[in-house]
């Protein structure tokens, strides 16, 4: 089978990304991997097709690097945004697109080219009931700021919460460089998380400034995560150490995170790129 499609990234977030209205093609995990291979297929975070939605203008399919699916991803949707409008499946400035986390609307800001540069997205609230996240706790109904979660022999203070899929994020002095890949899969697989987990580590760079690092679940270590960087956001608003608005930064680039109040929607704002296409057996 031969797959036409585009490599995009949003802050270095990277996908394979190619449409399939007719529903013909249904890709395995194993098929997806390989896609994702960085040495013997084209490389990528994960695969996003799009596909028809009865409830929204396109469907997000999104599955992760290793195969596995995935409810909902930040940059990877504003990708899709931009390849929709790009490649003409719509003139639309204003999207709904359905994902495996419920609808989500798109704002689309074009470049002098005519082309999408920038997208902003209704992330929506932040979820923190346990079964909803999930996660093995018992609460109040309050969120899950600072709870303890042991690896090894050092233990984390952990915030928990949903952004359609779940997070843990770790706020820290400063972020080492080797955080990610040495504590990142211990706690994506801690028993604590049914579903596995993404986890973030952060700390304040300066008022209004996040910086981050993100190990995700199904993907390891990548440049950048949108729901992770809205995740991270709330963390901090949690904790008193910014509010309103702040700019999250990670390796691949900077996101721009808003949030009001707790029923409050998140927005998320953030760049989007094409960088090639191609077609691909497999």
């Amino acid at each position: 089978m031969n797959i036409t499609f585009h490599k995009m990234h949003g802050t270095l977030n990277d996908f394979v990304v190619f449409h399939d209205l007719e529903g013909k093609v249904n890709l395995s995990g194993d098929q997806v991997a390989r896609i994702c291979d960085r040495r013997a297929g084209v490389g990528a975070d994960g695969v996003i097709v799009v596909r028809r939605s009865s409830a929204g203008d396109f469907f997000m399919d999104y599955v992760n690097a290793d195969g596995s699916l995935a409810e909902m991803c930040g940059n990877g949707i504003r990708c899709l945004a931009k390849y929709a409008y790009d490649l003409g499946l719509t003139d639309k400035r204003t999207l709904q697109i359905e994902t495996r986390a419920g609808i989500k609307e798109l704002g689309l800001t074009l470049g002098d080219d005519g082309t999408v540069q920038r997208v902003r997205v209704d992330m929506g609230p932040p979820i923190f009931d346990p079964e909803k996240i999930p996660v093995n706790l018992q609460t109040d109904g309050s969120p899950i700021i600072d709870h303890p979660v042991g690896v090894g022999t050092e233990t984390f203070l952990c915030s928990i919460l949903s952004m359609g899929n779940p997070h843990c994020v770790i706020v820290m002095d400063e972020v080492p460089p080797d955080i990610a890949p040495r504590i990142g899969p211990l706690i994506e697989t801690h028993p604590l998380f049914p579903a596995r987990t993404n986890v973030e580590f952060i700390c304040l760079e300066r008022p209004g400034r996040i910086l981050m690092r993100v190990w995700e679940r199904g993907s390891g270590e990548t440049l950048a995560c949108g729901t992770g960087a809205c995740a991270a956001f709330v963390a901090m608003c949690l904790k008193g150490l910014v509010q309103g608005s702040a700019v999250v930064a990670l390796p691949g680039g900077d996101l721009e995170i808003q949030w009001k109040s707790h029923e409050s929607p998140i927005l998320m704002t953030g760049p989007a790129s094409s960088v090639f296409s191609g077609t691909i057996t497999i």
